[in-house]
């Protein structure tokens, strides 16, 4: 199996401090929002960020869209919203020449490299579930018909956590499918004084693209070439297990707290999130901190909390620090 070299990390270094670089001329701040996105766009997967009106999330996006420099599509989500509003549909059309009609499939924005889910939670399942072939299967079901999306594919959804009347929750199926929940939380002092002096004058710096779709998938198959230590592979299904409550090795305080744990894709996220992790960081092979720095991310939407929880303030997060304390790491962890 070939493995990422020494020169492949200092080449990809260069390449996202560019890539960084760009991203910031409109985006003040956030760089762990920026880490982590970037990261699931080069693990080949999907990131929801989560957080309150007016923190740039759709703008992130955007901006990563033009600096990535591969197609994009928008679809800002509505109750409203039809399956084939996302995915395309089929109509009839004739023929000038012999005047037989037949189907032709029109494609929706989903066909597209990047999609944006703009607030995703405010459309029906149904249409929700639109998203859950192609998110994991990279193909599009219309009618008999099995239509392929060009790779890279990936969707970066955002959501509004405080406001819940017209919106419909994420079944716990399609919250699997994103590798990150990614809080995006208030900015810095010194950054929010910034943003003032830029959205309140004439400012203008537009990114220009860094990357191209022949970029981004040969990085996204360098980054499964990150070593990862057979101990390190053992700490991950120990910490997943240690989720769930139906198991005897099950954490006591999961016991007490949760009421679903986390399945076999976590287990497959964190050591995929703690190579991007370490490549992000110069290195090509992962270590126990890297995994413990991807921890919450992964974890906090695939560890469900009971009633009892909620009624006393306890949350996912809470419950997966606890776990990470409790949960003995590798024996050379001190060393990594």
């Amino acid at each position: 199996m070939a493995e990422a070299t020494d020169s492949d990390a200092k080449e990809f270094a260069e390449l996202i401090k560019k890539v960084k670089h760009e991203i910031h001329k409109v985006i003040v701040g956030q760089e762990e929002l920026v880490d982590l996105t970037l990261q699931c766009i080069f693990c080949h997967n999907h990131a929801l960020l989560m957080g309150v009106p007016g923190l740039a999330k759709t703008l992130l996006v955007e901006t990563i869209a033009k600096v990535v420099g591969i197609k994009s599509s928008r679809i800002q989500f509505t109750p409203d919203l039809m399956p084939s509003d996302i995915t395309g549909t089929e109509i009839i059309q004739e023929d000038p020449d012999t005047g037989r009609k037949e189907f032709k499939f029109i494609p929706g924005p989903i066909f597209s490299n990047m999609l944006l889910a703009d607030e995703i939670n405010r459309t029906p399942p149904k249409t929700q579930a639109a998203l859950l072939e192609a998110m994991q299967e990279k193909q599009v079901s219309v009618g008999n018909q099995k239509y392929k999306l060009d790779l890279p594919f990936f969707v970066l959804a955002t959501q509004n956590p405080i406001e819940q009347e017209g919106t419909y929750t994420l079944p716990e199926a399609q919250l699997d499918r994103f590798m990150y929940l990614i809080v995006v939380d208030y900015p810095e002092g010194l950054d929010e004084v910034e943003i003032l002096r830029r959205t309140t004058t004439n400012y203008r710096d537009d990114p220009e693209p860094v990357l191209s779709a022949e970029i981004i998938l040969k990085y996204q198959k360098i980054v499964r070439e990150i070593i990862v230590r057979e101990d390190l592979l053992d700490y991950v299904v120990r910490l997943v297990q240690a989720t769930r409550i139906s198991q005897d090795y099950c954490s006591d305080y999961a016991k007490e707290w949760v009421s679903w744990g986390a399945g076999p894709r976590a287990c497959q996220n964190l050591i995929l999130g703690a190579k991007a992790h370490a490549f992000f960081h110069g290195r090509t092979h992962a270590t126990f901190d890297d995994i413990k720095a991807v921890a919450i991310p992964v974890l906090r939407h695939r560890v469900i909390v009971n009633y009892a929880a909620i009624s006393e303030g306890i949350t996912s997060v809470m419950v997966v620090n606890h776990i990470l304390d409790e949960v003995p790491g590798p024996g050379d962890a001190v060393l990594a």
